[in-house]
């Protein structure tokens, strides 16, 4: 793994981190203010940090206590001051009204360093739909990937 992929997995996983303990502040200085952000909730598009920050305001408000947030088959790609990344999640957690819920999202990072640090620039998250009935399609969470036992965890 060379510096920079080391350098942007540590940026993906305090991302992950802040998510998890809801830390909008945190969370938010890892994005660009010009960061694009296109979710799997409306609307289509999120444009600069406080659309995006008031979108992870409401995901964070949907939840009594922490998201469980784990990444799995994580691919970082970089050339110079640029990189881009790709993975599943799985989100969990208790819903406000009490359910318990867990769902895998499709999720791809773009970043770019700037004077010596990286930020998320564009991140796109994505639910994986049934084309027969158009409706989002909920893999068992220990087969996202069509294995048949858990994804392993990075």
């Amino acid at each position: 793994m060379t510096t920079n992929e080391s350098e942007v997995r540590a940026l993906l996983d305090a991302r992950v981190e802040a998510c998890r303990t809801k830390n909008i502040d945190r969370l938010m200085s890892h994005y660009s203010a010009d960061i694009v952000y296109y979710d799997a909730v409306p609307p289509l598009q999120f444009v600069g940090s406080e659309e995006v920050r008031g979108n992870f305001s409401r995901w964070f408000d949907g939840y009594d206590g922490p998201i469980g947030l784990e990444t799995h088959d994580l691919t970082i790609t970089t050339s110079g001051d640029v990189a881009f990344a790709n993975m599943l999640h799985l989100n969990s957690g208790t819903r406000k009204n009490g359910s318990h819920s867990a769902i895998w999202v499709r999720s791809t990072v773009c970043c770019r360093r700037s004077s010596g640090k990286w930020l998320i620039m564009h991140e796109h998250i994505s639910v994986p739909i049934n084309p027969e009935n158009r409706q989002a399609w909920l893999p068992p969470v220990h087969q996202a990937d069509g294995r048949s036992g858990p994804a392993e965890k990075q």
